[in-house]
């Protein structure tokens, strides 16, 4: 069995064994923790729970599409390949990479996005498995898709031309 093989076949026991299904913004999730415990949110007034967490899977040619969610956002290295995070600030129309890589000389196994900062995601091989805690808690209310902005989405085809597939 070839590498690739076996990578796929690690793939595909990891949505199983973890139960991930297609998330709206590309790849695979499942929630395994909600705090039941809430906070009133200090960015959008409501009740939201007091931290979130879930598995994410991103596979060769996926992406996790540009967005942004209210509060800040924890991603963290499990498994794979190593993956590629962007940013986007539409006001200076700045884009940002970090490498969550644990073989990398210092690793970086964890990187925080700010709340509000669009954010995008790849793996850099046949696939990555991560984790994303969200505080307070992650609520679709508080989720928006750069593609729906088109001031913005224009700005980064314009700026960045190279990364429009991750609209």
């Amino acid at each position: 069995m070839s590498f690739a093989d076996c990578s796929a076949a690690r793939r595909r026991e990891l949505i199983e064994a973890l139960g991930l299904v297609p998330h709206p913004e590309g790849g695979f999730f499942r929630e395994i923790h909600r705090a039941t415990a809430t906070v009133i949110s200090p960015r959008c007034g409501q009740p939201r729970s007091c931290l979130t967490d879930i598995y994410f899977l991103l596979a060769a040619g996926q992406v996790s599409r540009f967005h942004r969610v209210v509060h800040d956002e924890l991603w963290h290295f499990y498994e794979g390949a190593p993956l590629q995070l962007f940013e986007f600030d539409p006001c200076g129309g700045e884009l940002q990479s970090t490498l969550l890589d644990p073989g990398a000389r210092p690793p970086r196994f964890a990187h925080c996005i700010p709340g509000g900062v669009w954010q995008a995601a790849c793996s850099c091989g046949d696939y990555s498995l991560v984790g994303c805690c969200v505080a307070p808690g992650f609520d679709f209310a508080d989720f928006a898709f750069l593609s729906d902005d088109p001031a913005a989405s224009d700005l980064l085809r314009a700026r960045h031309p190279a990364h429009t597939r991750l609209l």
